[in-house]
């Protein structure tokens, strides 16, 4: 499994989305995807405090009670938990904070990422709170998620001389939603910082499971959306580029979750591609992703059925 830096961490290119930990998967699914992960060199798992209400931290820290020094473990705080238990006041990041290593049963999460921008608090006070953490050894690295380049910019600025920094930023990026191209990509290439796509896989449509015929598989993601979302994910124009995409990837003797993740992975500024899972043999497909790295033509033939944004 290659391996990229989220500032001083080490990551694999592929990780793990743990958003279905405590949701879709109890305990002991999440154990068995948790395990079937490490065992194919994915080292990297994001949760968040929302996630299965709180419940996917708590799944995560139990499967990792024994193999804690295998993993880098990020979660987010900052959505709405309840009425309390929100946003990015400096009070509240301590709290939340050991609240989520209680959950996680550990003493220092590595990557801790504000889940989204507090319009409340100014972020120069969010990030002194977060360089405290990160000075009392309880985080190792801290990040921001759902940023747009001007609030990555406003952030940057913010940081006090030899104060923590944001080292990374996790927003939605996949075949069929290229819009960080337009000016986060390059952002965190002026800032230095790691970029974290979530939905790779644009929540099931980019693993070819899902035909314009109309069938939706039962149990799966998508089915349980409602209805606006579903019609969205499976537009006809989705369903297609999907269905072409597949085609490529079968030329090269791969299949569309294979082409996504890799050609995700082909950003150097990805550091790490984190796809959900719900089973070890989903793990294992992720993982296997990690061995192709896209040609400068391959990446040419996927931009004309994927056509990037017009900037």
């Amino acid at each position: 499994m290659r391996t990229r830096q989220i500032g001083s961490l080490d990551v694999s290119v592929v990780g793990i989305g743990c958003n279905n930990f405590g949701s879709r998967l109890d305990e002991g699914g999440t154990a068995a995807v948790v395990h079937a992960a490490l065992d194919a060199g994915v080292t990297f798992f994001d949760t968040a405090d929302v996630y299965g209400g709180t419940k996917s931290e708590e799944f995560l820290g139990s499967a990792l009670a024994r193999r804690r020094d295998e993993a880098v473990v990020a979660t987010k705080f900052g959505m709405p938990l309840d009425a309390e238990r929100r946003g990015a006041r400096p009070e509240y990041v301590r709290r939340a904070l050991e609240d989520s290593l209680r959950r996680l049963q550990t003493d220092h999460v590595d990557l801790y990422q504000l889940h989204a921008p507090d319009p409340d608090t100014p972020v120069a006070d969010t990030l002194a709170a977060l360089d405290e953490c990160v000075r009392a050894g309880t985080v190792r690295e801290i990040g921001c998620s759902n940023f747009t380049a001007a609030q990555l910019a406003e952030a940057d600025a913010a940081v006090a001389v030899g104060a923590a920094r944001f080292v990374s930023v996790q927003n939605h990026y996949n075949l069929l939603h290229r819009e960080p191209e337009r000016d986060v990509l390059p952002a965190c290439e002026r800032l230095g910082m790691a970029f974290l796509p979530y939905f790779p896989l644009a929540a099931g449509v980019l693993t070819g499971k899902y035909r314009r015929d109309g069938s939706l598989p039962s149990g799966t993601r998508i089915a349980g959306m409602p209805s606006e979302r579903r019609g969205t994910l499976l537009s006809p124009d989705n369903l297609a580029v999907a269905e072409r995409l597949g085609d490529l990837a079968r030329r090269h003797g791969r299949d569309t979750t294979a082409l996504a993740i890799a050609w995700i992975a082909g950003h150097e500024v990805v550091a790490s591609v984190i796809a959900g899972a719900m089973t070890p043999e989903q793990v294992r497909t992720n993982a296997s992703a990690a061995d192709w790295e896209l040609t400068s033509s391959d990446m040419d033939e996927v931009d004309a059925l994927a056509p990037p944004p017009h900037t």
